[in-house]
C-alpha cells in the first residue's frame, strides 16, 4: 500500500522530484530517465514505474533549458527499444508455461489482458500498446511467449518506442510550460495516465458485459 501512495505522490510531484534530481545529477539524468523506461518497458515485473508522466515532465524541464530535447529524445526512444527487446527475448525463453505457473511476481489478469489485446490487434499491438500504461510492459512479453517474429516485432517496435517517445518528450516540450499547466501539473500528469488507460478500462468492460 505505501508503495502505491510513494508512487501516487512522485507522480503528482514529479516536477519536483525531477527537478531536484537535474539539478544534483545534471547529465546523469538523461541515464537515470533512461533506466526508469528501461525497466518499465523491458520487465514485466515493474510496470508500476512513471512512464507517459516522465517523459511529459522531462520534456517540459528541455524546453526551459535544463535538459537537451533532442537528447532526452533520443535516450528516451532507445530505451523504449531496447526494453521491449530484452522483454519479448524473455517471453520467448520463458515460454506459454508462465500462464501456468503460480508466481506472485507476475499479475495474471495482465498477462491475459496483454494477450486479449495482442489477439485483437496483431501486430499494431506493438504500437498501440505502447502508449497504454501496463499494457505496454506485458505486450512485448506476450509477443515472445508467442513467438512473434522477431525481425517483424523489432519493425514495429522500433516505430512504437519512437512515437511514443516522441508524442510524450515533445509533448512536454510545446505544452508543459503553458500557465494552465504549469499550475495544475500534478492534475495534467494524473489526467495523462487515466486518458491512457481508458482504452484498457472499455476492453476489460466490454468482457464483462460480453
Amino acid at each position: 500500500m505505501s508503495l502505491i501512495v510513494n508512487l501516487i505522490n512522485f507522480i503528482l510531484h514529479i516536477d519536483k522530484y525531477l527537478g531536484n534530481i537535474i539539478q544534483t545529477y545534471g547529465f546523469e539524468t538523461y541515464l537515470i530517465i533512461f533506466l526508469i523506461i528501461f525497466m518499465e518497458t523491458g520487465f514485466v515485473i515493474t510496470p508500476f514505474l512513471p512512464g507517459d508522466s516522465l517523459l511529459f515532465a522531462a520534456g517540459a524541464f528541455a524546453a526551459i533549458g535544463a535538459l537537451n530535447i533532442f537528447v532526452l529524445f533520443i535516450a528516451v526512444a532507445a530505451a523504449a527499444v531496447i526494453g521491449d527487446t530484452v522483454n519479448y527475448h524473455i517471453g520467448k525463453i520463458l515460454g506459454k508455461k508462465i500462464y501456468e505457473s503460480d508466481t506472485k511476481l507476475i499479475k495474471k489478469e495482465h498477462l491475459v489482458e496483454a494477450r486479449d489485446f495482442y489477439e485483437k490487434y496483431g501486430s499494431l499491438t506493438i504500437v498501440i500498446g505502447r502508449f497504454i500504461p501496463i499494457i505496454r510492459t506485458f505486450v512485448p512479453f506476450v509477443a515472445g511467449v508467442g513467438e512473434m517474429n522477431y525481425f517483424k516485432f523489432l519493425t514495429f517496435n522500433v516505430i512504437g518506442g519512437v512515437t511514443w517517445a516522441g508524442v510524450f518528450t515533445f509533448g512536454g516540450y510545446f505544452f508543459g510550460n503553458l500557465d494552465i499547466v504549469k499550475n495544475n501539473f500534478g492534475i495534467i500528469m494524473i489526467a495523462i495516465i487515466v486518458i491512457s488507460l481508458v482504452p484498457a478500462v472499455i476492453g476489460v468492460l466490454k468482457k464483462r458485459v460480453a
